[in-house]
């Protein structure tokens, strides 16, 4: 048994040390803010309908490195007016290494998401404050619950897919 465990010390080191992650770098990668009502929505009482909208995406960059882009859009209405449109694309470089396909995921899907959104929030905050409009503090978003929903309406898809079809005699 010790045999084995010499025979291979770089994979015997590596399964001490358990999965690998490490943030590379982040960064905003665009960012658009529009006032197509300005300055006409600076008359109107402020009681704006905010629409939250977020959408992630991850691209493998060389082995084991991903690019991650977590995008949110922030929409303000007044009535049917645009008071403003705020996007954001905050990526950042993610080393995650050998994990179950399942771990990798969760890291892909929640947790790296989850380590960019307070920098998209700031930045966020920070362009509606130069667009001169009242503060916006968005909530902390469960990705966790996003991943698990995506993940269960995948599975369920993946099992209407493989459902016999029965055809009409």
């Amino acid at each position: 048994m010790a045999e084995e465990n010499q025979a291979n010390p770089a994979e015997a080191a590596q399964a001490a040390q358990g999965p690998q992650f490490a943030i590379q770098r982040i960064y905003t990668k665009d960012i658009s803010f529009e006032t197509p009502n300005s300055p006409a929505i600076f008359q109107k009482e402020w009681k704006p309908e905010v629409q939250l909208d977020l959408d992630t995406r991850s691209a493998l960059i060389e082995e084991n490195v991903y690019e991650i882009v977590l995008a949110v859009t922030v929409t303000a209405m007044l009535g049917e007016e645009t008071a403003f449109l705020c996007e954001v694309q905050q990526a950042g470089i993610f080393a995650i290494g050998e994990m179950p396909e399942q771990n990798k995921a969760h890291m892909l899907g929640s947790f790296c998401p989850n380590t960019l959104f307070p920098y998209a929030r700031e930045t966020i905050s920070n362009l509606v404050n130069r667009g001169t409009f009242p503060p916006l503090n968005l909530a902390p978003v469960n990705f966790d619950a996003i991943f698990a929903a995506y993940m269960q309406k995948r599975a369920a898809q993946q099992a209407q897919d493989q459902a016999p079809t029965q055809l009409d005699a």
